[in-house]
């Protein structure tokens, strides 16, 4: 089974990260109150902010270790993200933006793959639009293309359902649930919504203040919540 072990302690601002867990083919789901670290943690993971010391692990090869003096660049880790908002750029239509996503490789040899990435979600029609005429739902999806058209090994999503409607949200995250399912890769989703975590089917890390406060299945979380963030979490309404 492929593998991401993380162990990294890190500084973002006033902030001290320091995380160990290791996420395996099902999505784990990563919740938090405000502040707690998520996003800076998966900046830490990607290699966009850098670790104080520790360890990151893909598959067995060793991404950082500070010890050994190894930190694999960004570009090489084979992690792909889908940041708040999705980020994709205005200018440029979906083909182009998703084919942003490939670094590597002649022009001709990247937008064959990001045609490839959209068909791969259905959406191959949209490859000429621009953002701007996108449905939120349908945003989503180019953004999780852009993320997948290199064909990454672990992918990382920061609340991708945050900036849909609630009208079109129940219908992406099933949709978004079946694909990482099937993907079967290691993925860290940040999200607030307990029905995220539902949907997903996996593991919840609670992270509290830069650190791991409690690790389980929703299940396990509301039978014995260690604080006052799980309990919330844990009884919100779908």
């Amino acid at each position: 089974m492929s593998t991401l072990d993380v162990a990294l302690r890190g500084r973002i601002g006033a902030l001290e990260i320091d995380v160990a867990f290791r996420a395996g083919g099902a999505p784990l789901v990563l919740a938090g109150p405000n502040g707690a670290g998520k996003t800076s943690l998966l900046l830490l993971i990607l290699g966009a902010l850098p670790p104080l010391e520790g360890r990151l692990a893909l598959d067995g090869q060793t991404l950082y270790a500070r010890d050994a003096a190894i930190d694999v660049p960004l570009e090489q880790r084979g992690i792909g993200f889908v940041p708040q908002r999705y980020a994709l750029f205005p200018h440029l239509d979906v083909l182009r933006n998703v084919a942003y996503g490939i670094a590597a490789g002649p022009r001709r040899e990247r937008l064959r793959g990001a045609h490839e990435a959209l068909a791969d979600l259905d959406i191959e029609a949209l490859a000429g639009r621009r953002p701007d005429a996108l449905s939120g739902g349908e945003t989503q999806r180019v953004a999780l293309a852009r993320a997948l058209a290199a064909r990454p090994r672990a992918l990382l999503l920061d609340e991708p359902l945050a900036a849909l409607d609630v009208s079109v949200r129940a219908e992406v995250r099933r949709f978004l649930a079946d694909r990482l399912r099937a993907l079967a890769i290691p993925t860290v989703v940040v999200t607030h919504d307990r029905a995220d975590a539902e949907a997903l089917a996996g593991d919840v890390i609670v992270m509290e203040s830069g650190r791991i406060a409690q690790r389980g299945s929703l299940a396990e979380l509301a039978a014995t919540p260690r604080s006052a963030f799980v309990r919330r979490f844990v009884s919100a309404a779908g």
